[in-house]
């Protein structure tokens, strides 16, 4: 058994403080791309476990990249929602433009975090069926977690004031959302 101190190594409590402080940026984008870092974590483990260096690979990029996408979009919602808090009522094109620019930029971020925790939960689920048998649970669970992230960031993208119904970004995020069934 490693010499781990789990209290140390399981810290979460700074992203949980920010998340809960009202006057902090990150929101519901960045605990799912965290929940989609910490599922990629699960499934780089069993891949480790199973010497699948490749689907390794796979999982801790897409780790990486969830992690830098938790604090990217929150600096971006940070920006939107300064942008609508100055926006005041229309008829300034020019803030209006920079108002759906930053508003688009939001949702850009949410959706490549549904694309981003759909392929983790479909990396997970195939762990879930070669990965080490003791394993092959936590990849399951970590599959599901992934695919509610997506579905959850597919949300986002939806209810975003410059995200049309039709729009591709909705589109992706829908497709993103269904790409692994729970």
């Amino acid at each position: 058994m490693p010499d781990v101190d789990l209290t140390t190594a399981l810290d979460v409590s700074g992203a949980l403080a920010a998340l809960g402080d009202p006057d902090a940026p990150p929101a519901a984008g960045s605990v799912v791309a965290l929940a989609g870092a910490f599922a990629a974590s699960v499934a780089v483990k069993a891949a480790r476990a199973s010497g699948d260096g490749g689907t390794a690979a796979q999982a801790f990029a897409l780790c990486g990249r969830l992690t830098e996408l938790a604090a990217r979009d929150a600096e971006a919602l940070d920006l939107a929602r300064h942008a609508l808090a100055t926006a005041g009522a229309g008829g300034d094109d020019r803030r209006d433009f920079g108002l759906g620019q930053r508003l688009r930029e939001a949702a850009s971020f949410v959706l490549e975090i549904a694309e981003a925790c759909a392929d983790v939960a479909v990396l997970s689920e195939g762990l879930a069926e070669t990965a080490t048998p003791d394993l092959q649970p936590d990849c399951r669970a970590a599959g599901w977690l992934a695919a509610a992230a997506a579905r959850g960031a597919a949300h986002l993208v939806e209810v975003n004031l410059a995200v049309r119904e039709d729009d591709v970004l909705a589109l992706r995020a829908r497709r993103a959302a269904a790409a692994f069934p729970l």
